[in-house]
């Protein structure tokens, strides 16, 4: 599979570029190739999933009322986690605030929660795309420098 597999991992939610290219170098795989194969994991989510909310939104409304409303549950539940997490970071500081908020690498923040956390604040796609695609880059920037022995403070 080689670099492909950083890709897909680029993909997983929380998982994201972040750990894809502690996983790609770990592995071995050239800087340079990993950081590519996992940048474009963070451009196409950072395209992608907020075109694409609106619709799983949707879906898990409609989904309320059926046999997989366990499903919708478990969904409308992280939507109010997202909400809480990220409200005071979109809400006081918008723009830079999503940036700083896809940048930190940690569990419950990254591509996947910034683009959720922009849908549910309303902010215009075209201000959620550049921020998603800054945040996710300055995210693996942060866990890079660490995966290559790079202390960023003594």
């Amino acid at each position: 599979m080689g670099l492909f597999d950083v890709f897909l991992l680029s993909l997983v939610p929380t998982f994201e570029g972040r750990y894809a290219i502690v996983y790609g170098i770990g592995k071995g795989y050239s800087v340079r190739e990993t950081l590519l194969a996992a940048a474009l994991g963070v451009l196409l989510l950072s395209i992608v999933l907020p075109i694409v909310l609106p619709l799983i939104d949707w879906v898990m409304l409609k989904l309320e009322d059926t046999f997989l409303r366990k499903l919708a549950e478990m969904y409308l539940r992280y939507v109010e986690r997202v909400r809480k997490k990220a409200h005071p970071y979109v809400e006081k500081w918008g723009f830079l605030g999503l940036i700083l908020f896809v940048a930190v690498p940690l569990p419950g923040t990254g591509v996947w929660t910034g683009s959720l956390a922009a849908y549910i604040f309303g902010m215009n796609k075209k201000k959620t795309i550049p921020a998603l695609i800054i945040g996710g880059l300055l995210s693996m920037a942060i866990t890079l420098l660490p995966s290559l022995g790079i202390r960023i403070a003594s």
